[in-house]
């Protein structure tokens, strides 16, 4: 988690300095600002669905006559646990669970018998390079498509691109993710289950880079084909009408080159409307790593709050919706910076 957290902080860094540089200061903090009570929104609505679910983890432990009941009051009282809560008992909870968040105390995971925040570290890192990769692969592969099939539309590519994008379109993750791990199987190609080999802590640095990459190959290529359907489509769509502006007719009147006009002049405002949905397409990823980090046993934060949530180990959950709901909205704040990269026309308020 620390080394997370310190990137995080770097990148954070890094947008606060362009933010001097570049002359939106106001724009970064006002955002930053809006994080706090949004987060705690999300905590309270978190939060409270997982106290109106019927029980808690120490009704599991019940069910096992090895445990006494004076042994579950005990853990009842050092988790700060209440049978039967009322809308009291859960404005303390929740209060006091917020005040030792604040202070970097997310709680203790019943199940894994240790603190959540060193816990949620160990998921969210790869939960964090498999959206990043899968959003990467995305972007890489659908722009150029999007760019090549709009100069050529109506022709034999521009029909059969589009037919797999339905395809990848309607079929949901977990149903490729199922697809991956047959492949996977029968031909012996891609390792399953997990983000490193069992030898992973004997090798050396750079092979150990490279056997997470092997890991995280078909994870990645199931998260990011939906991606590269949709926005190969919105990018045809944009770019084609951009191609019918007035001043890409007159662009094309005075002589310019075609791959300027398309490249230089259409393409740059074609992409900006993407630019806008990135913050959307990283949650529309962190939805779908849960899927697939479950169906294809990945280590991360989706399969990790599937877990806690049928374990009802809430405090593990808790820390899963924080840590989901700031990663989300970094997305959104990086997509508006961006497209004040992208387009200077546009003010960000």
């Amino acid at each position: 988690m620390v080394y997370f957290a310190g990137f995080l902080l770097l990148g954070l860094l890094l947008l606060v300095l362009l933010s001097i540089i570049f002359g939106f200061t106001k724009v970064l903090f006002r955002r930053l600002l809006v994080m706090i009570p949004l987060v705690i929104g999300i905590t309270i609505i978190s939060f409270g669905a997982m106290q109106a679910a019927p029980g808690d983890y120490l009704d599991t432990l019940k069910a096992n006559p090895q445990i006494k009941e004076g042994t579950i009051e005990t853990l009842r009282k050092q988790f700060g646990l209440i049978e039967n809560p009322d809308f009291a008992d859960y404005v303390k909870m929740y209060g006091k669970w917020l005040w030792n968040a604040v202070h970097g105390n997310f709680g203790f995971s019943f199940t894994y018998k240790i603190p959540v925040f060193d816990l949620i570290g160990q998921y969210v890192y790869y939960t964090f390079i498999l959206s990043l990769w899968s959003l990467i692969f995305s972007w890489l592969i659908a722009i150029p498509l999007g760019i090549f099939i709009a100069t050529h539309r109506n022709s034999l590519w521009d029909r059969v691109i589009n037919f797999l994008a339905f395809g990848g379109i309607s079929l949901p993750s977990f149903f490729l993710a199922l697809l991956a791990l047959v492949f996977a199987q029968k031909t012996g190609w891609f390792p399953v289950g997990g983000a490193t080999s069992v030898n992973y802590a004997q090798l050396p640095w750079f092979s150990r880079i490279v056997n997470t990459g092997w890991h995280l190959f078909l994870p990645v290529m199931v998260l990011g084909i939906g991606g590269v359907a949709g926005l190969m489509r919105q990018m045809r769509g944009n770019l084609l009408d951009v191609l019918e502006e007035n001043y890409i007719l007159a662009a094309r009147a005075r002589g310019l080159a075609e791959k300027r006009v398309i490249y230089k002049h259409a393409v740059r405002n074609a992409i900006n409307p993407l630019v806008t949905l990135f913050g959307y397409s990283l949650s529309g990823l962190l939805a779908g790593a849960a899927l697939v980090e479950n169906v294809m046993a990945w280590p991360g934060l989706g399969s990790l709050l599937l877990q806690s949530i049928t374990t009802r180990d809430v405090y593990v959950a808790m820390g899963a919706f924080v840590m989901g709901a700031i990663l989300l909205i970094l997305g959104n704040l990086i997509a508006d910076i961006l497209l004040l990269f992208t387009d200077p026309r546009i003010k960000v308020q």
